[in-house]
């Protein structure tokens, strides 16, 4: 392992980085996943990959983007995982919910259901929207499908195990817990599992909102994609939204982080709650080009 080269901002660095290391970095992870990162992330990129270049047996940067640009795809995987920050928690901005179970029981028997989770990080949210459906049909096989996706392969493979350490239910009722919970023994005391009627309502499979096919069908009755937007620049936030609405219900919702708004597609989505956005019901376009 190299010696420490650098102290840069009270931290110590193993490996050389500099601003044109950065710079590079932040436009890969730009063009292949759309993620803007900011000059104060700096530090958290660095820490970040530089266990990657560990991993590699590399002792500097220069040689790690060169490893990247040579098409390494185990590697871009491991890049992109690497720089994705994964926040959740079971019911986490927990208004959304008896929106979304009202909205859903409003179309029962009118047209199959179907739900994306398009940013499922750990599997927290969409075991959550899993068990609000549940709860709003009285069964765990409602008429519903929900699909679950994440650029990150790592997470969507712990939400695809649906294991977690049992502090992440504290917060859950006794009740909510006893119905949609395993409690583990022996080597897996202290962790619990979702039960298996559960995870089989949902489809995970990774996504990333930057392809040109995301292998998505709709019409779709909600999107879930909170807390994504804001690691996107206006312009990839505006396109992805453009997206999104071809492939709603016309009254299909969009639920949106508690710091995102939709302003910059105000032709395309209307407040309809707290963070909670729908459809704009206009005339078509070309009526509206004809006056």
């Amino acid at each position: 392992m190299s010696a420490k080269l650098q102290s840069v901002d009270g931290h110590d660095r193993e490996f050389v980085f500099t601003k044109e290391n950065f710079e590079r970095i932040c436009q890969l992870i730009y063009e292949h996943a759309g993620i803007s990162l900011k000059s104060s992330k700096q530090h958290m990129v660095y820490s970040r990959l530089a266990r990657r270049l560990r991993v590699n047996g590399l002792d500097n940067f220069r040689d790690y983007l060169a490893l990247l640009e040579s098409g390494n795809e185990d590697e871009w995987e491991a890049f992109v995982n690497s720089l994705t920050t994964n926040l959740t928690s079971f019911f986490r901005e927990p208004h959304h919910f008896p929106i979304l179970a009202e909205h859903v029981i409003k179309q029962k028997g009118q047209h199959p259901i179907s739900l994306w989770c398009a940013a499922a990080s750990s599997g927290e949210e969409p075991y959550s929207i899993a068990m609000t459906i549940v709860d709003a049909f009285g069964s765990f096989a409602p008429p519903v499908t929900i699909v679950a996706s994440d650029l990150d392969t790592n997470v969507l493979a712990k939400a695809e195990a649906g294991v977690y350490p049992i502090e992440r239910i504290e917060k859950l009722s006794e009740d909510v817990v006893k119905r949609f919970f395993l409690k583990g023994t022996g080597a897996q005391a202290g962790f619990v599992r979702v039960r298996p009627e559960l995870r089989a309502m949902i489809t995970f499979r990774q996504v990333n909102l930057l392809s040109h096919d995301w292998q998505i069908r709709g019409p779709l009755d909600a999107i879930f994609c909170r807390n994504v937007m804001i690691y996107f620049d206006k312009e990839t936030q505006l396109k992805i939204l453009q997206r999104f609405a071809p492939l709603l219900q016309p009254d299909g919702l969009v639920f949106a982080g508690h710091s995102e708004s939709f302003h910059n597609a105000a032709y395309l989505f209307r407040l309809r709650g707290k963070t909670v956005y729908e459809l704009v019901k206009s005339k078509p376009r070309e009526l509206q080009q004809a006056k």
